[in-house]
């Protein structure tokens, strides 16, 4: 493990990780985030381009000596991360941009993002030798740290709004966990688990709390890098809702520059909904110096970035600042309209909080924000079958037809499908 020390984001206090375990004592839990600093010139004596063109695991672990871990003994066996980055050549051209890239994380184990951070929390657990691992969350990164602890002996137990979409609860209760259903909103659950996990002594795997699910977070920004041949795109959109992907696709890059990997960082562009965009509002605010928290009770269909109380504010904010990057807002009407908008030309299923990147990439082309000779990528962190019935809302119903061809026939005149349209069939 090349890690140097944990920095706090606000007063840039340095500890040792045996020191603290989750955020800054002085500044606390909100502006006392810790990020993970590196040992550079070490990790380039194990780690290259040329080493990682010969690196046969096709996961976030070919990038381990990038990764805060203290050996190889607990990495599983599930194929985590190196996702697929596709190209979509007609999609650019109608949106006007040179290059776009769609970067689905819908295949993961638990078809989310959220996988490459809970795989690095279930290692540092057992690391840590805990025998309970918790979190809290909307959905995803609940049902990512169930699945990907049910292949180790932690027992985990998970805290989330009642509200959470039934998809995502099945998903808890198949893997084994123990949930705990709140009355109350995502940033309610995120409270009670952290009392019950100090109270306890449960390791937390709670977003922005754990310093190190932004380096889990990191490895989509170097699989892209390395898929795109390590020439950078110009933008990279991102959904957000607590910032901590955003923070991670900031983090990843950083590294490969200090590493000579890249030139430069690209521009890093967050979209929020309309109604829970507290982060957005941070930064407009930014001068430069202390991050102003404003937060507010958030409403959005996109129910994985429904956060009114965002625990990495301060990094999302001043790493998207540094990436010389900004922050859009969209409606749920844009979100929702999205979900079939990005199907229907890429073969792509996106949740609502994915969707929501790809509601951003095509209202800021409408906007004029875009440049023709941009390269841009859109992060879909989440398959759209975590929440069905949010999809349903933005798509039409089936043809109710008797078992006749008749009906059939009338149906097929009224849609104007000829059989030429059908290759002759």
């Amino acid at each position: 493990m090349f890690v140097r020390d944990l920095s706090c984001i606000s007063c840039q206090a340095s500890y040792r990780p045996d020191e603290v375990e989750y955020t800054c004592p002085k500044c606390g839990p909100r502006r006392g985030t810790l990020e993970v600093r590196y040992d550079y010139e070490k990790i380039a004596e194990n780690l290259s381009k040329e080493s990682l063109a010969q690196e046969r695991a096709c996961s976030i672990w070919r990038y381990l000596p990038l990764l805060p871990l203290e050996s190889r003994h607990y990495i599983q066996p599930l194929k985590i991360g190196y996702t697929p980055l596709y190209r979509f050549e007609r999609l650019a051209g109608e949106y006007g941009v040179r290059e776009l890239y769609i970067k689905d994380d819908g295949g993961n184990p638990t078809a989310s993002y959220k996988d490459r951070a809970s795989a690095l929390a279930v290692i540092k657990a057992q690391e840590k030798h805990r025998k309970v691992i918790t979190c809290a969350s909307t959905g995803n990164a609940a049902s990512s740290l169930a699945g990907l602890a049910a292949n180790t002996e932690l027992k985990t137990v998970i805290f989330l709004p009642q509200s959470a979409p039934e998809a995502k609860i099945t998903q808890l209760l198949v893997y084994g966990a123990q949930v705990f259903a709140v009355e109350g909103s995502y940033d309610q659950a995120y409270d009670l688990c952290s009392q019950v996990a100090e109270r306890y002594g449960w390791y937390n795997r709670s977003a922005a709390l754990n310093p190190y699910l932004v380096e889990g977070k990191k490895t989509g920004a170097l699989e892209i890098a390395e898929q795109l041949g390590w020439e950078i795109p110009d933008k990279v959109i991102v959904a957000v809702g607590d910032g901590s992907v955003i923070s991670g696709i900031y983090k990843g890059f950083y590294d490969l520059l200090q590493l000579g990997f890249i030139e430069a960082i690209p521009q890093i562009i967050g979209v929020q909904a309309q109604g829970a965009g507290p982060i957005k509002r941070a930064f407009e605010r930014y001068d430069g110096n202390k991050v102003v928290i404003e937060d507010q009770q958030a409403s959005t269909v996109a129910d994985s970035i429904s956060v009114g109380v965002p625990r990495d504010i301060v990094k999302a904010v001043k790493y998207v600042s540094a990436a010389q990057g900004f922050f859009i807002a969209v409606s749920d009407e844009q979100i929702l309209a999205a979900i079939p908008a990005l199907a229907h030309s890429t073969g792509v299923f996106a949740e609502p909080a994915a969707a929501a990147a790809y509601a951003g990439f095509c209202s800021l082309s409408e906007q004029g924000r875009l440049d023709r000779q941009d390269r841009v990528v859109v992060m879909i962190t989440g398959n759209g079958l975590k929440d069905v019935s949010a999809a349903r809302r933005a798509t039409g119903v089936p043809h109710l037809v008797g078992a006749n061809m008749d009906e059939v026939d009338r149906i097929v005149d009224q849609l104007g499908i000829a059989p030429g349209d059908l290759g002759g069939r």
